[in-house]
């Protein structure tokens, strides 16, 4: 059995976090587990910690640290086998003090990205409230202006991605994630990439990821996964 491969991808809202971890995915073969996606599964599911959650997203407060870290880690115990990229958790140093317990990671990417192109970004960012599904009206935007593509509901924009919210939410984004970012810098598997492009950002991330995953590990991956 090869070596399994175990990264992380931090960054703040709308730094691309989900496009850069579906190339990453589709490319090497690493399951993407999105914390997000995983949070709306167990709110769906009605699970004891999916309830929990729900009461504080229905306050608009953010999800505490013991309830994400009781919906995630066992997620990654059903994952022991696979390889994998985490993205969306950690966003606290006790998050990260969770997960560190729980597994060892190989490298943790963070996306830097200035603050004009973060707000130019969520400014035009549309939500499916009851899916969770994101639209960009730039370059993600949905079939038909302001209707959800599978459900046909209407969209609607988060009240923290108008402008003035917007700062304050990047600013304690960035507050939170110093120390997280700390930690994986002085483990020394931190790897940070600033630009303002995706497109432009993404070839650096694939030419990391293509030195330090095994070939074999990720052919092997490409083979379960197709």
């Amino acid at each position: 059995m090869s070596k399994l491969f175990r990264a992380v991808i931090l960054g703040p809202p709308g730094s691309g976090k989900g496009t850069i971890s579906e190339r990453v995915a589709s490319s090497f073969g690493l399951q993407h587990l999105s914390s997000g996606d995983f949070l709306r599964e167990n709110i769906a599911a009605k699970t004891e910690a999916g309830v929990l959650a729900k009461t504080y997203i229905e306050k608009g407060a953010l999800v505490p640290d013991h309830v994400m870290t009781r919906l995630m880690l066992p997620r990654l115990e059903e994952m022991t086998r696979h390889s994998w990229l985490l993205d969306g958790f950690p966003r606290t140093l006790a998050q990260a003090e969770a997960l560190n317990s729980a597994c060892e990671l190989d490298v943790v990417i963070s996306l830097n990205i200035p603050l004009e192109t973060l707000k130019e970004r969520l400014r035009h960012r549309w939500i499916h409230p009851a899916s969770g599904r994101v639209y960009n009206m730039c370059f993600n935007p949905p079939r038909v202006q302001g209707v959800d593509d599978i459900s046909g509901e209407p969209l609607i924009q988060h009240e923290d991605d108008k402008p003035e919210a917007l700062v304050a939410r990047l600013r304690h984004y960035k507050d939170v994630a110093k120390p997280v970012i700390d930690l994986y810098r002085a483990k020394g598997i931190l790897h940070m990439f600033s630009d303002t492009e995706t497109d432009r950002i993404w070839p650096y991330v694939s030419s990391l990821l293509s030195a330090k995953i095994p070939t074999d590990l990720a052919d092997a991956q490409r083979a379960t996964t197709h």
